[in-house]
Protein backbone atom coordinates (compact mmCIF):
# COMPACT_ATOMS: atom_id res chain seq x y z
CA UNK A 1 0.00 0.00 0.00
CA UNK A 2 1.53 3.30 -0.83
CA UNK A 3 0.15 6.34 1.02
CA UNK A 4 1.12 10.07 -0.52
CA UNK A 5 0.36 12.89 2.05
CA UNK A 6 0.51 16.54 1.29
CA UNK A 7 1.67 18.63 4.00
CA UNK A 8 4.56 17.52 6.65
CA UNK A 9 3.66 19.10 9.75
CA UNK A 10 1.07 18.83 12.83
CA UNK A 11 -1.67 15.92 11.06
CA UNK A 12 0.58 15.08 8.30
CA UNK A 13 3.35 14.18 9.95
CA UNK A 14 1.29 12.50 12.47
CA UNK A 15 -0.66 10.43 10.14
CA UNK A 16 2.62 9.60 8.31
CA UNK A 17 4.65 7.75 11.87
CA UNK A 18 1.39 6.63 13.08
CA UNK A 19 0.96 4.48 9.50
CA UNK A 20 4.53 3.56 10.13
CA UNK A 21 3.99 2.22 13.80
CA UNK A 22 0.51 -0.01 12.27
CA UNK A 23 2.44 -1.10 9.13
CA UNK A 24 5.97 -1.86 8.36
CA UNK A 25 4.96 -2.21 5.02
CA UNK A 26 3.74 0.26 3.73
CA UNK A 27 4.93 2.92 1.41
CA UNK A 28 4.72 6.49 2.92
CA UNK A 29 5.91 9.87 0.84
CA UNK A 30 5.33 13.14 2.23
CA UNK A 31 5.36 16.30 0.23
CA UNK A 32 5.77 19.25 2.23
CA UNK A 33 6.17 23.02 0.34
CA UNK A 34 8.52 24.50 2.94
CA UNK A 35 11.69 23.87 4.19
CA UNK A 36 10.37 22.33 7.49
CA UNK A 37 8.76 19.21 8.50
CA UNK A 38 7.06 18.36 12.31
CA UNK A 39 7.96 22.45 13.30
CA UNK A 40 6.39 24.15 15.99
CA UNK A 41 4.13 26.93 14.97
CA UNK A 42 3.42 27.91 18.36
CA UNK A 43 6.81 28.37 19.21
CA UNK A 44 7.35 31.14 16.31
CA UNK A 45 6.54 34.18 18.33
CA UNK A 46 9.13 32.86 21.41
CA UNK A 47 12.28 32.79 18.59
CA UNK A 48 11.36 36.11 17.18
CA UNK A 49 11.66 37.49 20.77
CA UNK A 50 14.56 35.45 22.05
CA UNK A 51 13.02 33.08 24.39
CA UNK A 52 13.99 30.58 21.91
CA UNK A 53 17.21 31.09 20.54
CA UNK A 54 18.12 27.83 18.80
CA UNK A 55 16.20 27.55 15.44
CA UNK A 56 16.86 24.19 15.27
CA UNK A 57 14.60 23.99 18.86
CA UNK A 58 11.45 24.90 16.27
CA UNK A 59 12.08 22.03 14.42
CA UNK A 60 11.12 18.60 16.05
CA UNK A 61 11.85 16.56 13.28
CA UNK A 62 14.27 17.21 9.92
CA UNK A 63 13.43 14.66 7.10
CA UNK A 64 16.84 12.87 7.57
CA UNK A 65 15.91 12.04 11.50
CA UNK A 66 12.29 10.86 10.20
CA UNK A 67 13.36 8.49 7.61
CA UNK A 68 16.12 7.63 10.05
CA UNK A 69 13.17 5.92 12.60
CA UNK A 70 10.46 5.61 10.64
CA UNK A 71 11.42 4.98 7.00
CA UNK A 72 9.12 8.01 5.39
CA UNK A 73 10.13 9.54 2.42
CA UNK A 74 10.06 13.40 3.38
CA UNK A 75 10.01 15.75 -0.01
CA UNK A 76 10.41 19.00 1.47
CA UNK A 77 10.33 22.43 -1.10
CA UNK A 78 8.21 19.88 -2.83
CA UNK A 79 4.57 21.40 -4.10
CA UNK A 80 1.63 19.28 -5.02
CA UNK A 81 0.12 21.53 -7.42
CA UNK A 82 -2.49 19.23 -8.55
CA UNK A 83 -4.55 16.44 -7.66
CA UNK A 84 -6.07 13.41 -10.01
CA UNK A 85 -8.72 10.77 -8.12
CA UNK A 86 -9.69 9.57 -11.19
CA UNK A 87 -6.07 8.38 -11.20
CA UNK A 88 -5.34 8.14 -8.41
CA UNK A 89 -1.84 10.51 -8.83
CA UNK A 90 -0.67 14.20 -7.75
CA UNK A 91 1.26 16.24 -10.07
CA UNK A 92 4.25 17.29 -7.63
CA UNK A 93 6.72 20.43 -8.24
CA UNK A 94 10.38 20.47 -7.06
CA UNK A 95 10.59 23.77 -5.90
CA UNK A 96 14.84 24.03 -6.17
CA UNK A 97 14.56 22.44 -9.37
CA UNK A 98 11.57 23.54 -11.07
CA UNK A 99 10.95 19.27 -12.14
CA UNK A 100 7.58 18.90 -12.53
CA UNK A 101 6.35 15.06 -12.11
CA UNK A 102 3.35 12.83 -10.87
CA UNK A 103 3.55 10.72 -8.26
CA UNK A 104 0.73 7.27 -7.46
CA UNK A 105 -1.23 6.66 -4.48
CA UNK A 106 -3.39 4.27 -2.93
CA UNK A 107 -4.41 6.46 -0.25
CA UNK A 108 -4.08 10.25 -0.19
CA UNK A 109 -4.00 12.33 2.84
CA UNK A 110 -4.36 16.09 2.61
CA UNK A 111 -2.90 18.22 5.27
CA UNK A 112 -2.24 21.16 3.65
CA UNK A 113 -2.63 23.73 6.97
CA UNK A 114 -4.15 27.35 6.99
CA UNK A 115 -2.67 30.47 5.38
CA UNK A 116 -2.29 33.82 6.74
CA UNK A 117 -5.61 35.48 5.82
CA UNK A 118 -4.65 38.15 2.87
CA UNK A 119 -7.30 41.39 2.90
CA UNK A 120 -7.47 42.29 -0.93
CA UNK A 121 -5.95 45.91 0.48
CA UNK A 122 -4.02 48.29 -1.18
CA UNK A 123 -0.11 48.16 -0.16
CA UNK A 124 -0.55 44.60 0.98
CA UNK A 125 2.83 43.20 -0.83
CA UNK A 126 4.87 45.90 0.52
CA UNK A 127 8.07 44.86 1.85
CA UNK A 128 8.06 45.88 5.43
CA UNK A 129 4.95 44.18 5.85
CA UNK A 130 4.96 40.43 7.19
CA UNK A 131 3.05 37.51 7.68
CA UNK A 132 3.94 34.70 10.61
CA UNK A 133 2.86 31.07 9.94
CA UNK A 134 5.96 29.29 8.95
CA UNK A 135 9.55 28.58 9.75
CA UNK A 136 10.66 30.89 7.01
CA UNK A 137 8.53 33.78 8.16
CA UNK A 138 9.84 33.60 11.14
CA UNK A 139 13.38 33.69 9.87
CA UNK A 140 12.27 36.45 7.48
CA UNK A 141 11.11 38.72 10.55
CA UNK A 142 13.92 37.71 12.77
CA UNK A 143 16.72 38.83 10.02
CA UNK A 144 14.44 42.40 9.24
CA UNK A 145 14.65 42.88 12.97
CA UNK A 146 18.56 42.04 13.65
CA UNK A 147 19.53 44.05 10.34
CA UNK A 148 17.31 47.02 10.62
CA UNK A 149 16.29 47.85 14.27
CA UNK A 150 12.71 48.96 13.67
CA UNK A 151 11.65 50.78 17.23
CA UNK A 152 7.98 50.07 16.57
CA UNK A 153 6.05 47.93 14.71
CA UNK A 154 2.12 47.87 14.16
CA UNK A 155 0.34 44.20 14.63
CA UNK A 156 -3.38 43.75 12.62
CA UNK A 157 -4.84 41.19 14.70
CA UNK A 158 -5.71 40.68 17.96
CA UNK A 159 -5.41 36.39 18.20
CA UNK A 160 -3.37 34.33 19.34
CA UNK A 161 -0.71 34.74 17.04
CA UNK A 162 -1.07 38.78 17.61
CA UNK A 163 -0.92 38.73 21.44
CA UNK A 164 2.06 35.88 21.55
CA UNK A 165 3.91 38.35 18.49
CA UNK A 166 3.16 41.79 20.64
CA UNK A 167 4.72 40.51 23.93
CA UNK A 168 7.33 39.22 22.11
CA UNK A 169 8.64 42.24 20.35
CA UNK A 170 7.73 43.99 23.69
CA UNK A 171 10.46 41.79 25.32
CA UNK A 172 12.67 43.49 22.08
CA UNK A 173 12.54 46.56 23.27
CA UNK A 174 9.49 47.98 20.22
CA UNK A 175 7.03 50.02 20.84
CA UNK A 176 3.59 47.86 19.99
CA UNK A 177 0.23 48.70 18.74
CA UNK A 178 -2.73 46.08 18.39
CA UNK A 179 -5.39 47.46 15.44
CA UNK A 180 -8.66 44.91 14.56
CA UNK A 181 -11.78 45.57 14.27
CA UNK A 182 -13.34 43.68 16.78
CA UNK A 183 -13.94 45.88 20.06
CA UNK A 184 -11.95 43.14 21.80
CA UNK A 185 -9.08 40.80 21.77
CA UNK A 186 -8.96 37.05 21.48
CA UNK A 187 -12.51 36.74 20.57
CA UNK A 188 -12.53 32.75 21.99
CA UNK A 189 -13.69 34.93 25.31
CA UNK A 190 -16.41 36.85 25.82
CA UNK A 191 -15.96 40.37 26.18
CA UNK A 192 -16.28 40.99 30.26
CA UNK A 193 -13.27 38.44 30.15
CA UNK A 194 -11.05 39.64 27.58
CA UNK A 195 -11.61 43.05 29.30
CA UNK A 196 -8.22 41.51 31.94
CA UNK A 197 -6.60 40.35 28.96
CA UNK A 198 -6.59 44.16 27.73
CA UNK A 199 -5.49 45.47 31.16
CA UNK A 200 -2.80 43.42 30.97
CA UNK A 201 -1.67 44.24 27.43
CA UNK A 202 -1.63 48.15 28.81
CA UNK A 203 0.00 47.81 31.94
CA UNK A 204 3.10 45.74 29.38
CA UNK A 205 3.03 48.89 27.01
CA UNK A 206 1.07 47.30 24.15
CA UNK A 207 -1.10 49.76 22.78
CA UNK A 208 -4.31 48.90 21.81
CA UNK A 209 -6.60 50.41 18.69
CA UNK A 210 -9.91 48.11 19.01
CA UNK A 211 -12.77 48.85 16.91
CA UNK A 212 -10.76 50.34 13.95
CA UNK A 213 -11.05 48.94 10.44
CA UNK A 214 -7.93 48.50 8.71
CA UNK A 215 -8.04 49.95 4.57
CA UNK A 216 -4.76 49.83 3.27
CA UNK A 217 -0.83 50.23 3.67
CA UNK A 218 1.52 52.73 2.66
CA UNK A 219 5.10 53.20 3.11
CA UNK A 220 6.19 56.30 4.42
CA UNK A 221 9.41 57.86 6.37
CA UNK A 222 11.25 54.74 6.26
CA UNK A 223 8.15 52.58 7.69
CA UNK A 224 4.15 51.98 7.08
CA UNK A 225 1.17 53.71 7.26
CA UNK A 226 -1.52 51.43 8.35
CA UNK A 227 -4.78 53.51 6.48
CA UNK A 228 -7.68 53.48 8.73
CA UNK A 229 -11.06 53.93 8.07
CA UNK A 230 -12.53 57.80 9.32
CA UNK A 231 -9.27 57.79 11.24
CA UNK A 232 -5.83 59.16 11.10
CA UNK A 233 -3.04 56.26 10.24
CA UNK A 234 -1.27 54.56 12.80
CA UNK A 235 2.69 54.60 12.31
CA UNK A 236 5.40 51.63 12.40
CA UNK A 237 8.43 50.74 11.27
CA UNK A 238 7.01 47.54 10.30
CA UNK A 239 3.41 45.89 10.09
CA UNK A 240 2.81 42.21 10.60
CA UNK A 241 -0.68 40.39 9.44
CA UNK A 242 -1.76 38.31 12.01
CA UNK A 243 -5.69 39.19 11.47
CA UNK A 244 -6.48 35.15 11.22
CA UNK A 245 -5.92 31.88 8.87
CA UNK A 246 -8.38 30.62 6.21
CA UNK A 247 -8.52 27.00 5.17
CA UNK A 248 -5.55 26.69 2.53
CA UNK A 249 -7.83 24.10 0.02
CA UNK A 250 -7.31 25.48 -3.58
CA UNK A 251 -6.18 21.58 -4.48
CA UNK A 252 -9.23 20.33 -2.56
CA UNK A 253 -11.37 22.33 -4.52
CA UNK A 254 -9.96 22.21 -8.08
CA UNK A 255 -10.11 18.42 -7.46
CA UNK A 256 -13.76 18.42 -6.90
CA UNK A 257 -13.71 17.54 -3.64
CA UNK A 258 -16.72 19.04 -1.36
CA UNK A 259 -16.07 22.25 0.65
CA UNK A 260 -17.76 23.98 3.53
CA UNK A 261 -17.80 26.98 5.80
CA UNK A 262 -14.98 29.24 3.92
CA UNK A 263 -13.92 26.77 1.55
CA UNK A 264 -12.67 23.93 4.28
CA UNK A 265 -12.68 20.21 3.48
CA UNK A 266 -15.76 18.39 4.41
CA UNK A 267 -15.18 15.05 5.99
CA UNK A 268 -17.09 12.63 7.86
CA UNK A 269 -15.82 11.43 11.27
CA UNK A 270 -13.58 9.25 10.10
CA UNK A 271 -11.64 12.35 8.17
CA UNK A 272 -12.71 10.48 4.91
CA UNK A 273 -13.47 13.51 2.28
CA UNK A 274 -16.16 13.01 -0.39
CA UNK A 275 -13.99 11.50 -2.62
CA UNK A 276 -12.87 7.85 -2.04
CA UNK A 277 -9.48 7.12 -0.38
CA UNK A 278 -8.89 10.52 0.19
CA UNK A 279 -8.52 11.85 3.86
CA UNK A 280 -7.76 15.46 5.21
CA UNK A 281 -6.63 16.28 8.55
CA UNK A 282 -5.67 20.05 10.41
CA UNK A 283 -6.70 23.59 10.03
CA UNK A 284 -8.22 22.80 6.28
CA UNK A 285 -11.19 20.52 7.43
CA UNK A 286 -14.57 21.41 8.61
CA UNK A 287 -15.13 19.76 11.93
CA UNK A 288 -18.10 19.54 14.22
CA UNK A 289 -17.93 21.99 17.28
CA UNK A 290 -17.80 19.13 20.40
CA UNK A 291 -20.46 21.11 22.58
CA UNK A 292 -22.92 22.69 19.88
CA UNK A 293 -22.64 19.79 17.38
CA UNK A 294 -22.28 22.93 14.50
CA UNK A 295 -20.24 22.94 11.91
CA UNK A 296 -17.05 24.96 13.14
CA UNK A 297 -13.32 26.01 11.48
CA UNK A 298 -10.85 25.35 14.95
CA UNK A 299 -6.95 25.92 13.99
CA UNK A 300 -5.31 24.09 16.68
CA UNK A 301 -2.68 21.69 17.43
CA UNK A 302 -4.16 19.21 19.04
CA UNK A 303 -6.73 18.34 17.04
CA UNK A 304 -4.58 18.68 14.06
CA UNK A 305 -2.55 15.72 15.29
CA UNK A 306 -5.64 13.83 16.62
CA UNK A 307 -7.18 13.64 13.32
CA UNK A 308 -4.04 12.42 11.72
CA UNK A 309 -3.88 9.67 14.07
CA UNK A 310 -7.17 9.00 13.12
CA UNK A 311 -6.73 8.96 9.51
CA UNK A 312 -3.76 6.34 10.41
CA UNK A 313 -5.80 3.96 12.34
CA UNK A 314 -8.09 3.48 9.48
CA UNK A 315 -6.16 3.34 6.93
CA UNK A 316 -4.54 0.76 8.53
CA UNK A 317 -7.55 -1.09 8.85
CA UNK A 318 -9.23 0.19 11.81
CA UNK A 319 -12.21 2.26 12.85
CA UNK A 320 -11.43 5.33 15.22
CA UNK A 321 -13.43 7.86 15.08
CA UNK A 322 -13.28 12.23 15.65
CA UNK A 323 -15.67 13.27 18.08
CA UNK A 324 -15.41 16.97 17.64
CA UNK A 325 -12.98 19.99 18.14
CA UNK A 326 -13.98 21.04 22.04
CA UNK A 327 -11.57 24.46 21.29
CA UNK A 328 -9.50 24.19 24.31
CA UNK A 329 -6.89 26.59 24.19
CA UNK A 330 -4.47 28.67 26.96
CA UNK A 331 -2.23 31.23 26.17
CA UNK A 332 0.80 33.24 27.99
CA UNK A 333 0.44 37.16 28.03
CA UNK A 334 3.58 38.45 29.79
CA UNK A 335 3.48 36.90 32.94
CA UNK A 336 -0.61 36.15 32.94
CA UNK A 337 -2.13 32.84 31.79
CA UNK A 338 -5.88 33.04 29.98
CA UNK A 339 -7.05 30.11 28.85
CA UNK A 340 -10.54 28.74 27.62
CA UNK A 341 -12.33 25.85 26.59
CA UNK A 342 -15.60 24.70 25.05
CA UNK A 343 -17.73 27.97 24.23
CA UNK A 344 -17.75 31.30 25.66
CA UNK A 345 -21.58 32.46 26.33
CA UNK A 346 -21.74 35.30 23.81
CA UNK A 347 -21.47 32.07 21.34
CA UNK A 348 -23.85 29.77 23.11
CA UNK A 349 -26.45 32.43 22.84
CA UNK A 350 -25.74 32.74 19.02
CA UNK A 351 -26.20 28.63 19.10
CA UNK A 352 -29.56 29.86 20.46
CA UNK A 353 -28.86 27.89 23.71
CA UNK A 354 -30.57 29.40 26.94
CA UNK A 355 -27.64 29.99 28.75
CA UNK A 356 -26.15 31.51 32.29
CA UNK A 357 -22.98 31.85 34.27
CA UNK A 358 -21.19 32.25 37.16
CA UNK A 359 -18.23 34.07 37.72
CA UNK A 360 -15.30 33.67 40.85
CA UNK A 361 -12.28 34.83 41.84
CA UNK A 362 -10.81 32.22 44.37
CA UNK A 363 -6.91 32.13 45.02
CA UNK A 364 -4.72 30.16 42.94
CA UNK A 365 -3.94 28.14 46.25
CA UNK A 366 -4.48 28.23 50.13
CA UNK A 367 -4.82 31.52 50.69
CA UNK A 368 -2.75 30.97 54.53
CA UNK A 369 0.20 29.76 51.86
CA UNK A 370 2.60 32.49 50.88
CA UNK A 371 2.47 33.37 46.91
CA UNK A 372 -1.59 32.92 46.36
CA UNK A 373 -2.56 35.14 43.24
CA UNK A 374 -6.38 35.69 42.37
CA UNK A 375 -7.89 34.20 39.01
CA UNK A 376 -10.96 35.39 37.47
CA UNK A 377 -13.19 32.35 36.15
CA UNK A 378 -16.38 32.53 34.21
CA UNK A 379 -17.96 29.41 33.77
CA UNK A 380 -20.87 28.82 31.41
CA UNK A 381 -23.97 26.27 31.56
CA UNK A 382 -27.37 25.92 29.78
CA UNK A 383 -29.92 26.52 32.30
CA UNK A 384 -32.67 24.03 33.30
CA UNK A 385 -30.43 21.04 32.01
CA UNK A 386 -27.28 22.89 33.46
CA UNK A 387 -25.29 21.03 30.94
CA UNK A 388 -21.57 22.16 31.15
CA UNK A 389 -20.74 24.48 27.90
CA UNK A 390 -17.34 26.16 28.11
CA UNK A 391 -15.01 28.09 30.49
CA UNK A 392 -12.91 31.15 30.73
CA UNK A 393 -10.08 31.70 33.16
CA UNK A 394 -7.19 34.37 33.48
CA UNK A 395 -4.90 34.72 36.22
CA UNK A 396 -1.32 33.04 37.20
CA UNK A 397 -0.42 30.19 38.71
CA UNK A 398 -2.99 26.98 38.43
CA UNK A 399 -4.89 28.29 35.21
CA UNK A 400 -3.94 25.74 32.83
CA UNK A 401 -4.81 22.76 35.32
CA UNK A 402 -8.22 24.38 36.12
CA UNK A 403 -8.37 24.52 32.33
CA UNK A 404 -7.89 21.38 31.38
CA UNK A 405 -10.25 19.70 34.41
CA UNK A 406 -12.86 22.12 32.89
CA UNK A 407 -12.44 20.84 29.32
CA UNK A 408 -12.35 17.07 30.46
CA UNK A 409 -15.47 17.70 32.63
CA UNK A 410 -17.35 18.91 29.89
CA UNK A 411 -16.15 16.33 27.03
CA UNK A 412 -17.39 12.85 29.71
CA UNK A 413 -20.82 15.34 29.28
CA UNK A 414 -20.98 16.14 32.87
CA UNK A 415 -23.37 18.47 34.31
CA UNK A 416 -22.29 21.72 35.96
CA UNK A 417 -23.42 20.97 39.24
CA UNK A 418 -21.46 17.71 39.39
CA UNK A 419 -18.61 19.97 39.37
CA UNK A 420 -18.51 20.37 42.86
CA UNK A 421 -18.44 16.75 43.52
CA UNK A 422 -14.50 15.97 41.44
CA UNK A 423 -11.94 14.87 44.02
CA UNK A 424 -9.01 17.07 42.82
CA UNK A 425 -5.93 17.15 44.50
CA UNK A 426 -5.34 19.62 47.38
CA UNK A 427 -2.09 20.51 49.41
CA UNK A 428 -1.54 24.25 50.44
CA UNK A 429 1.28 25.18 47.63
CA UNK A 430 -1.23 23.71 44.75
CA UNK A 431 -4.86 24.38 45.53
CA UNK A 432 -7.18 24.88 47.97
CA UNK A 433 -9.63 22.17 50.10
CA UNK A 434 -12.10 23.79 48.03
CA UNK A 435 -10.66 23.63 44.60
CA UNK A 436 -11.82 26.57 42.49
CA UNK A 437 -13.56 24.28 40.10
CA UNK A 438 -15.25 22.48 42.94
CA UNK A 439 -16.08 26.77 43.95
CA UNK A 440 -17.78 26.83 40.85
CA UNK A 441 -19.94 23.67 41.13
CA UNK A 442 -21.20 24.94 44.57
CA UNK A 443 -22.65 28.19 43.10
CA UNK A 444 -24.16 26.98 40.41
CA UNK A 445 -26.04 23.85 42.56
CA UNK A 446 -27.17 26.49 44.59
CA UNK A 447 -28.62 28.00 41.67
CA UNK A 448 -29.89 24.67 40.76
CA UNK A 449 -31.69 24.37 44.11
CA UNK A 450 -32.74 28.15 44.72
CA UNK A 451 -30.22 28.23 47.42
CA UNK A 452 -29.23 31.95 45.50
CA UNK A 453 -30.58 33.92 42.58
CA UNK A 454 -27.85 36.00 40.68
CA UNK A 455 -28.18 39.28 38.58
CA UNK A 456 -25.90 39.33 35.92
CA UNK A 457 -23.39 43.41 34.97
CA UNK A 458 -25.68 43.44 31.72
CA UNK A 459 -28.64 43.90 33.89
CA UNK A 460 -26.78 46.85 35.57
CA UNK A 461 -28.57 49.67 33.32
CA UNK A 462 -31.79 48.27 33.63
CA UNK A 463 -31.91 48.17 37.37
CA UNK A 464 -34.59 50.84 38.49
CA UNK A 465 -33.55 53.91 40.11
CA UNK A 466 -36.52 54.87 41.51
CA UNK A 467 -36.83 53.28 44.79
CA UNK A 468 -38.34 50.37 44.02
CA UNK A 469 -35.47 48.28 44.62
CA UNK A 470 -32.89 48.25 47.07
CA UNK A 471 -29.26 48.39 46.13
CA UNK A 472 -26.54 46.99 48.91
CA UNK A 473 -22.99 47.09 48.77
CA UNK A 474 -21.92 44.85 51.59
CA UNK A 475 -17.76 45.28 51.25
CA UNK A 476 -15.76 47.35 54.11
CA UNK A 477 -16.78 51.50 54.81
CA UNK A 478 -12.80 51.57 53.79
CA UNK A 479 -13.62 49.51 50.48
CA UNK A 480 -16.50 51.70 49.91
CA UNK A 481 -14.88 54.93 49.65
CA UNK A 482 -12.35 53.87 47.74
CA UNK A 483 -14.94 53.12 44.77
CA UNK A 484 -18.31 52.29 44.51
CA UNK A 485 -21.52 52.52 42.18
CA UNK A 486 -23.51 55.05 42.42
CA UNK A 487 -26.78 54.92 44.29
CA UNK A 488 -25.74 51.42 46.09
CA UNK A 489 -25.79 52.05 49.75
CA UNK A 490 -22.93 50.58 52.25
CA UNK A 491 -23.46 47.96 55.09
CA UNK A 492 -20.63 45.74 55.79
CA UNK A 493 -21.92 42.39 55.45
CA UNK A 494 -20.67 41.53 59.47
CA UNK A 495 -23.18 44.48 60.63
CA UNK A 496 -26.26 43.51 58.09
CA UNK A 497 -28.40 41.71 61.07
CA UNK A 498 -28.19 44.55 62.97
CA UNK A 499 -28.70 46.77 60.69
CA UNK A 500 -31.97 45.27 58.47
CA UNK A 501 -33.91 47.99 59.97
CA UNK A 502 -32.09 50.48 57.46
CA UNK A 503 -33.11 48.06 54.56
CA UNK A 504 -36.95 48.43 53.87
CA UNK A 505 -38.95 45.12 53.25
CA UNK A 506 -41.07 44.50 50.48
CA UNK A 507 -38.44 45.56 47.46
CA UNK A 508 -36.25 43.11 46.10
CA UNK A 509 -32.42 43.64 47.43
CA UNK A 510 -29.89 43.97 44.71
CA UNK A 511 -26.34 42.93 46.67
CA UNK A 512 -22.88 43.16 45.59
CA UNK A 513 -19.22 43.20 47.13
CA UNK A 514 -15.87 42.81 46.23
CA UNK A 515 -15.77 39.25 44.82
CA UNK A 516 -19.28 37.56 45.09
CA UNK A 517 -18.72 35.77 48.78
CA UNK A 518 -19.37 38.27 51.26
CA UNK A 519 -22.36 39.13 49.21
CA UNK A 520 -23.52 35.63 48.82
CA UNK A 521 -23.46 35.55 52.52
CA UNK A 522 -25.80 38.87 52.77
CA UNK A 523 -28.34 37.27 50.74
CA UNK A 524 -28.32 34.58 52.70
CA UNK A 525 -29.00 36.73 55.65
CA UNK A 526 -31.54 38.37 53.65
CA UNK A 527 -33.41 35.78 52.41
CA UNK A 528 -33.14 34.32 55.86
CA UNK A 529 -35.10 37.16 57.04
CA UNK A 530 -37.98 37.76 54.55
CA UNK A 531 -36.26 39.72 51.93
CA UNK A 532 -35.94 38.68 48.02
CA UNK A 533 -32.05 39.04 47.25
CA UNK A 534 -30.44 39.07 44.32
CA UNK A 535 -26.40 38.52 44.35
CA UNK A 536 -24.04 40.08 41.67
CA UNK A 537 -22.17 37.55 39.54
CA UNK A 538 -18.16 38.61 39.97
CA UNK A 539 -18.22 41.56 42.09
CA UNK A 540 -17.41 44.92 42.10
CA UNK A 541 -13.48 43.80 41.00
CA UNK A 542 -14.79 42.19 38.28
CA UNK A 543 -17.42 45.13 37.73
CA UNK A 544 -14.41 47.85 37.85
CA UNK A 545 -12.30 45.70 35.18
CA UNK A 546 -14.75 45.43 32.82
CA UNK A 547 -15.85 48.96 33.37
CA UNK A 548 -12.59 50.66 33.29
CA UNK A 549 -11.68 48.81 29.83
CA UNK A 550 -15.22 49.89 28.23
CA UNK A 551 -14.32 53.58 29.61
CA UNK A 552 -10.52 52.98 27.52
CA UNK A 553 -11.98 51.54 24.59
CA UNK A 554 -14.77 54.33 24.27
CA UNK A 555 -12.44 57.18 24.95
CA UNK A 556 -9.58 56.02 22.70
CA UNK A 557 -12.49 55.34 19.71
CA UNK A 558 -13.80 59.21 20.47
CA UNK A 559 -10.41 61.07 20.61
CA UNK A 560 -7.78 58.70 18.42
CA UNK A 561 -4.81 56.54 19.98
CA UNK A 562 -2.41 58.01 22.14
CA UNK A 563 0.48 57.57 19.66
Amino acid sequence: MKIVIVGGVAGGATAAARIRRLDERAEIVVFERSGYISYANCGLPYYIGDTITDPEELTLQTPESFFLRFRVDMKVRHEVTAIHPEKKSVSVRNLETGEVFEEAYDKLILSPGAKPAQPRLPGVGIDKLFTLRTVEDTFCIKEYINRHHPRSAVLAGGGFIGLELAENLRELGLEVTIVQRPRQLMNPFDADMASFIHSKMRERGVKLALGYTVEGFVEKDGGVDVLLKDNGPLHGDMVVLAIGVTPDTALAKEAGLELGLKGSIVVNDRMETSVPDIYAAGDAVLVKHYVTGQDALISLAGPANKQGRIIADNICGGDSRYPGSQGSSVIKVFDMTAAVTGINETNARRAGLDVDSVILSPMSHAGYYPGGKAMTMKVVFEKGTYRLLGAQIVGYQGVDKRIDVLATAIHAGMKATQLKDLDLAYAPPYSSAKDPVNMAGFMIDNIARGVVKQWHLEDMDRLPRDGSVILLDTRTVGEYSRGHIEGFQNIPVDELRERLDEVEQGKPVYVICQSGLRSYIASRILEGNGYEAYNFSGGFRFYDAVMNDRGLIERVTACGMDQ
